[in-house]
């Protein structure tokens, strides 16, 4: 589950960086028109959406090193 849930993030960061290059830099708006901005738009929410799970994933790490670490604090 939680490789899963690390390429769905991953995924989604570079869906957002891919939407911003097209917004930003490749030209894509002013050769398509309006096309191209709906789809660097498209791809910057869609990869915004599939991020979230970081704060999920992130609080899942900090809970089971602080379980990690008061289990090996009782046993000395």
């Amino acid at each position: 589950m939680i490789k899963i849930l690390k390429w769905v993030m991953v995924s989604g960061v570079l869906l957002f960086i891919l939407g911003h290059y097209i917004i930003s830099y490749s030209g894509l708006p002013e050769t398509i028109g309006v096309k191209g901005i709906y789809l660097g738009a498209f791809c910057m929410a869609i990869g915004l959406a599939m991020s979230l799970p970081t704060k999920m994933y992130l609080t899942f790490l900090f809970v089971t090193r602080e379980n990690r670490l008061l289990k090996g604090s009782k046993k000395h």
